[in-house]
């Protein structure tokens, strides 16, 4: 796949669907619900430890002696309304906040009383609203009157004429009453708040970190990588270590089952071939090859077919500890001519089931894998058996899977779901691109069974048939029923 400034192009253009968004609340709903209760608890704190805050307020009826006639009337009601927001804006003014202080004693200074008190108009109407706030309910009415008082005082003072009182009266129409109910700390306001804000901070880093996530954890991953078939998907056994072969140990456990499927699978990527050949690898180590490969020729080998498993990792050869045979001669020996093809083949088990082991440990594996002799070898073990499997090391570290699959029909990529990252297997499907080897299928390995990531069996296992099973059912059941016989 082509590379855009060194950055793998799966990365490009994340696009999150209806069913990753659901995948992640699955995945993620005990950290959801965490947040959203710390949430509600720094809400409910928050409220606990603010002081109350009260609120109060009065209203002025601002008016204007203008004459006993109707256009005297008149005209004093539009110098009250062109005035009263004039007379509002004086309630924060220092001289109205000074009276309020002089008439109540308080111990404040008037910036500090400003953020406490303030006015606004009624609209259409002559009427000012002053409000007032306090920790103290008797207090926060206290400073509302008294507000109302001094501007009253005031503007009476600025609009009087020289030797006349002035016309303009400022009455109190209602005066304040001491509330029973504290504006703040509004609890439940905080507490929704608080879930809310929570919430959203854990789905935002489940969302991130979602994004930012390159390993493989399903089928749709791999498919963002490589437009190879997935053959199969095969559990995690966390009991794999001490029973790797487990489709002899217990065969049938659903693991078991699916490396059946697996063998399904594999039968129809080369049908017009007589013997086939298989290159078995990874990107990384400890991905699960060595354990599919085994159990995959296992399996092969009880559905009737002879079957050679190779080992042809030089470098770290598992196969003969797996299998329990002795490892001292194998394909090193045959390779050099240290040693005949039939002496160092072993049979294993009742089946038609044949094992190379790697033999010593040359120092240098990729020369032998790529050499003549290889080529020979497996045009004689094609001749002999129906699958040939090879178990090669991981693609990434050396380049031995990649010399050997120019020898072989198809290479099969394992990757490990919750391990392997879409870069590592973009690599590895690349390096065998550049030798023009065919990758035929990939096979998900330690696929968890719990949780969102998990495949389950429904999708390749125990209970359900594979893609090419199931149209083996197709073709059997549209034969037509033979005839009953007497």
């Amino acid at each position: 796949m082509p590379h855009l400034l060194g950055v793998p192009t799966y990365a490009q253009g994340v696009k999150l669907h209806l069913s990753d968004y659901i995948r992640v609340i699955r995945k993620y709903w005990v950290l959801l619900i965490a947040a959203t209760l710390v949430g509600v608890g720094a809400g409910a704190v928050l409220s606990l430890v603010q002081k109350p805050v009260y609120s109060s307020s009065t209203q002025v009826f601002v008016s204007l002696q203008a004459g006993d006639t109707t256009a005297e009337l008149a005209q004093g009601n539009t110098f009250t309304l062109s005035r009263v927001e004039t007379y509002a804006n004086l309630v924060d003014s220092q001289r109205v906040l000074d009276g309020v202080i002089e008439s109540l004693s308080l111990d404040e200074s008037y910036t500090s009383l400003d953020a406490r008190i303030s006015a606004r108009t009624v609209p259409d109407t002559t009427i000012i609203e002053i409000s007032s706030t306090s920790d103290d309910p008797a207090e926060a009415a206290s400073l509302a009157d008294a507000a109302a008082a001094s501007l009253s005082e005031t503007v009476a003072a600025i609009e009087a004429r020289p030797d006349q009182a002035s016309p303009v009266q400022l009455a109190v129409v209602e005066r304040a009453s001491v509330p029973t109910t504290p504006i703040s700390p509004r609890t439940t306001v905080n507490i929704v708040i608080g879930a809310l804000v929570g919430l959203a901070l854990a789905v935002g880093f489940a969302l991130l970190r979602e994004v930012l996530d390159t390993r493989i954890r399903n089928e749709r991953d791999v498919r963002a990588v490589t437009d190879a078939p997935m053959l199969g998907a095969i559990a995690f056994d966390p009991k794999a270590k001490q029973r790797p072969l487990i489709v002899h140990v217990d065969p049938l456990s659903p693991r078991s089952e699916s490396f059946r499927t697996l063998r399904t699978n594999l039968q129809f990527i080369e049908v017009d071939e007589d013997s086939r050949s298989l290159v078995v690898t990874s990107a990384t180590p400890g991905e699960g090859k060595s354990t599919t490969t085994a159990n995959l020729a296992i399996a092969m080998a009880d559905a009737g077919q002879t079957v050679i498993l190779v080992d042809a990792d030089l470098r770290k050869p598992k196969v003969a500890d797996y299998m329990n045979l002795d490892g001292g001669v194998g394909l090193t020996d045959v390779l050099i001519g240290r040693a005949d093809l039939v002496d160092a083949v072993q049979q294993w088990g009742t089946k038609a089931l044949y094992v190379l082991p790697a033999g010593q440990i040359p120092p240098n594996p990729s020369e032998l894998l790529g050499s003549k002799a290889m080529a020979t070898l497996l045009k004689e073990l094609q001749e002999e058996f129906d699958w040939v499997l090879f178990d090669a090391p991981p693609l990434l570290p050396v380049t031995d899977a990649a010399v050997l699959s120019k020898h072989v029909e198809s290479v099969v990529l394992v990757a490990s779901a919750g391990k392997a990252t879409k870069h590592q297997l973009e690599t590895a499907v690349q390096l065998l691109d550049t030798v023009d080897s065919a990758v035929g299928g990939v096979v998900l390995t330690m696929v968890p069974t719990r949780g969102a990531d998990a495949y389950g069996y429904g999708h390749y296992g125990y209970g359900h048939y594979g893609y090419v099973e199931r149209k083996q059912q197709e073709r059997k059941a549209k034969r037509p029923a033979l005839p009953k016989t007497r």
